[in-house]
């Protein structure tokens, strides 16, 4: 049974504050929150327009966090009552003092002030948890039949992922938020095969997630419709498309590309905990130590990276994290230099600063809070800056990149090859056909080193996943990165078929 929202917002919160909180005084906890959340998640699935697979799950629960003789402790459960708030924080302190007695640095959080009763609520008009399952799939349906309906267009998934999530949050120091905000992520892939060899190929639409209502569905922030009318023909092209001869290029990368590369290279290798080897064991390290900040040359001097909480529509936007730290933007690469890292309150502590920058999640309310990534984004050109098409123009020998599909990239965030969805050859400044097993590698100080020009605000996009990972035991988290078309010059290019042996 799901849970409504006015069910939500009536639950005896202050009760449950003075319960939890009133405890963890009690118990001489240092540091004590309480947060207690309703998690909506639905998705749709459809093969050839016809309905596949339906979930709608609602997560229901709270937890509670206390730093209590230098440990971290934490205890969560799904019974919403002043009784069982009390015996989270007994529970949560006792796995405190187990862990204190194991030894090993004792933890500090970093001061941040009283924010009072404070609200926040992502910028939609329609919940698309609230959307009636049926009119959802009637859309996907109708979109499913107009590709199936194109020649040389043989089979179409369609699939849509929508969350709706609700927070309060309150501890010691006396702030109390509440939150809401809302997402989702659709994508429709169409496939066809070659007659005279049965090698296939698809073409997926690059619409991103978005942190957005239904709205975005209907067109606004995006035109599905256009879209998908381009899609029939890109697959035919793409199956008549020669394959790549390998080499250096110029390549011209659309945002709806660039964005993974950014998450990968940039967002990853610019967490602190992982800079720090806290995250060795199972995401890895990063080549960014903090030895090097203020040193690294990680990019041309065109290269200017910012973590940012507030990014309207952004995945990872929120008003306040699940520290109780308000939202910031701030500089992660500058001309080109490392110059920051995303933190929350333990690993802002751990390097002597005065005070994180908001980057605390947990994806649960029986998780634990932990460092996640901000909406990490490459500044576009001073405006008005060059299009896309402009890009292009400047480049004789090179390929335009579109749309993300596979990767991979070392536990060090520094050798990487990236593939994609579409890739265009240019020749003389204009496009010239598709081509096909495309795949660019380098390391990330060359790659962005390569970075020769920018793309003005017009090219600027944000794009995104839902389920970036991490931790032990492993939480997923969304979050956005914008871009600007970017070119970078001579950059390595593979041919992937020829690489697998075929």
């Amino acid at each position: 049974m799901v849970v409504p929202r006015e069910d939500f917002a009536a639950l005896p919160f202050d009760a449950l504050r003075s319960a939890a909180l009133d405890r963890a005084s009690s118990l001489g906890c240092r540091h004590a929150d309480l947060r207690i959340e309703r998690i909506r998640t639905q998705s749709v699935m459809l093969r050839d327009a016809r309905l596949e697979g339906a979930v709608d799950d609602l997560t229901l629960g709270m937890g509670v966090r206390v730093v209590r003789d230098g440990a971290i402790g934490f205890a969560a459960t799904i019974e919403i009552d002043p009784a069982a708030a009390a015996n989270l924080v007994e529970r949560a302190s006792e796995a405190a003092a187990i862990t204190a007695r194991a030894g090993g640095e004792a933890v500090e959080l970093a001061e941040e002030p009283d924010h009072g009763k404070v609200e926040w609520t992502a910028p939609y008009r329609i919940d698309p948890t609230e959307v009636p399952l049926a009119e959802k799939v009637a859309l996907l349906g109708a979109w499913s039949a107009d590709l199936l309906a194109a020649p040389g267009v043989d089979h179409v998934t369609a699939a849509l992922l929508c969350v709706a999530e609700e927070k309060y949050f309150a501890n010691l120091v006396g702030t109390v938020a509440r939150q809401r905000r809302v997402r989702l992520e659709p994508h429709l892939e169409a496939l066809g095969v070659a007659d005279e060899t049965s090698s296939f190929e698809t073409m997926r639409t690059v619409a991103p997630p978005a942190g957005r209502g239904y709205e975005y569905l209907e067109g606004d922030g995006w035109d599905f419709e256009a879209e998908l009318a381009e899609i029939p023909g890109l697959l035919a092209e793409k199956l008549r498309a020669p394959t790549v001869e390998p080499g250096a290029y110029d390549l011209v990368i659309d945002p709806t590309n660039l964005w993974l590369t950014i998450h990968e290279s940039v967002g990853h290798a610019t967490e602190l905990d992982r800079a720090l080897g806290y995250e060795a064991a199972y995401a890895g390290t990063s080549f960014a130590t903090p030895d090097q900040l203020g040193r690294l040359r990680y990019g041309s001097g065109l290269m200017n990276v910012t973590g940012d909480r507030t990014a309207p529509y952004g995945l990872a936007s929120i008003g306040y994290d699940d520290e109780g730290v308000a939202a910031q933007s701030f500089d992660l690469v500058a001309g080109g230099l490392l110059v920051g890292y995303q933190l929350d309150r333990r690993m802002a502590a751990a390097r002597g600063l005065a005070r994180s920058n908001g980057c605390a999640f947990a994806d649960s309310p029986l998780s634990i809070p932990m460092q996640r990534m901000a909406n990490v984004s490459l500044r576009p050109a001073a405006s008005p800056g060059p299009t896309t098409d402009e890009l292009i123009g400047g480049v004789d020998r090179g390929i335009y990149v579109v749309g993300d599909k596979s990767w991979s990239i070392d536990m060090q965030r520094y050798n990487f090859q990236f593939t994609g969805q579409r890739f265009f050859r240019i020749e003389n400044g204009r496009l010239a056909g598709q081509l096909r097993d495309v795949a660019y590698q380098a390391t990330t100080t060359d790659f962005w080193g390569a970075l020769a020009a920018l793309g003005g605000e017009s090219t600027y996009l944000l794009g995104g996943a839902f389920n970036c990972g991490k931790g032990q035991p492993g939480q997923v988290a969304p979050v956005s990165h914008g871009t600007p078309s970017a070119l970078f010059e001579q950059i390595r290019v593979l041919n992937t078929r020829v690489e697998s042996g075929r």
